[in-house]
């Protein structure tokens, strides 16, 4: 996993030396910092397991199609971040055997911050073994969220949703990556996360993270998170059933306002 910290290395070097930004769409940014990081990517997996497939952001799928092992990486999650200078960015691996992930990291270069996990073997920060929080009434839950690219445009539920939520816990935040929104809830900074339309490569090492650190993920639905529907439900395990009901009450055309503060 000595990826992920070459990749943040990258990005603050490349932060005092300067980098180029373009659009991948009418708001959805690319740096050289991204496509730097995903060849540095390719290029040592493909040395090290030549037999394994890779799914990165920016160049797709590889052509070894089939493979038992893929890697989903996303070389810099928060690129808006990176871009205007706000130092709330990671990358982000994982390994998935046969369509299940078992290993997952994800660097916060800024922090010096190294969330990883190993499927039954916990999930560490630095090292130290973490615990989601045991919060279990959502009006004392901390929450975090994020939009997607478009976000009007995909969903005409997105700002329905978030105006429950901030009215239904204590508080919502909103940093701009979801693999670091996924590992603080791992952490115990977040008590949970909500987020439609995500990527593969956005949350696959960051769901085992939770997971591993006694945390719950689901869809929004309560059914299991597929990457081809990407809505997606983290939390600490006792709120996770309130976080689904204020959706479905959303979907269903009320919620029941109660009072928190933002």
């Amino acid at each position: 996993m000595d990826i992920v910290t070459r990749a943040g290395e990258i990005q603050l070097a490349r932060q005092e030396s300067g980098f180029r930004v373009s659009k991948k769409g009418t708001t959805d940014l690319v740096t050289e910092v991204d496509l730097e990081c995903e060849r540095m990517c390719r290029d040592i997996l493909a040395e090290r397991f030549p037999d394994h497939e890779v799914l990165a952001e920016e160049g797709g799928a590889s052509e070894k199609r089939g493979s038992r092992w893929r890697w989903v990486f996303d070389p810099l999650d928060g690129t808006t971040n990176y871009a205007h200078g706000l130092p709330i960015f990671s990358a982000s691996l994982g390994l998935e055997i046969d369509g299940r992930t078992e290993v997952g990291a994800v660097y916060d270069p800024s922090r010096r911050e190294l969330f990883t996990a190993e499927r039954g073997k916990g999930a560490r920060l630095n090292g130290v073994p973490l615990k989601t929080t045991d919060t279990s009434v959502l009006i004392d839950g901390l929450l975090v969220t994020g939009f997607p690219y478009g976000a009007l445009r995909a969903s005409g539920d997105l700002l329905e949703i978030f105006g429950a939520f901030i009215l239904q816990s204590r508080a919502v935040r909103r940093l701009g990556s979801a693999a670091l929104d996924l590992c603080y809830v791992a952490a115990g900074r977040f008590d949970a996360f909500w987020e439609q339309h995500l990527k593969h490569w956005d949350v696959c090492a960051g769901i085992l993270i939770v997971e591993e650190a006694s945390g719950r993920v689901t869809g929004t639905d309560g059914a299991p998170f597929t990457p081809a529907a990407g809505h997606l439900i983290a939390s600490n395990g006792p709120l996770h059933e309130e976080m689904l009901r204020v959706i479905r009450e959303c979907r269903a055309g009320g919620t029941r306002p109660r009072t928190g503060a933002t």
